[in-house]
């Protein structure tokens, strides 16, 4: 009986287990889709920065009170940060992701010089046309 109550224990820390990695996962993910630092979430959860880390490192589990905040200042419903996020298996894909992301963010930076350099343009244009400085 004893062994039975041992192997049940070990079985419901690993559902839980798995429950705090899901949660650790879909925190960072919706806190990096913000762009926001672990102490700006905390501080909008009115939690510390030590504990947050815990919580995303899959260590600690939190109140339904913590689970609430976090779900209303992503503007989402409690059991989404509970759900299972899909895995790409694919390794291409991920590679792919990461190489359009680099490829965007070099088409922003040029796009912004060419803005810059056409605003420049535009103001000596006017500058001239009205006799400005």
């Amino acid at each position: 009986m004893e062994k039975m109550k041992s192997i049940l224990a070990k079985r419901v820390t690993a559902e839980e287990q798995a429950l705090k990695d899901i949660l650790s996962g879909n925190l960072k993910k919706y806190r990096h889709r913000r762009n926001w630092s672990q102490f700006t979430l905390a501080a909008k959860v009115d939690i510390s920065t030590n504990f947050l880390a815990d919580i995303e490192a899959g260590n600690t589990w939190v109140s339904a009170q913590t689970l609430v905040k976090f779900a209303k200042i992503f503007e989402i419903e409690v059991f989404e940060l509970l759900k299972p996020q899909k895995e790409d298996k694919d390794p291409k894909t991920k590679k792919e992701i990461d190489n359009n992301k680099a490829v965007l963010n070099q088409f922003s930076q040029d796009l912004t010089v060419v803005l810059q350099e056409s605003m420049e343009k535009a103001l000596n244009h006017v500058k001239k046309q009205y006799k400005i400085g």
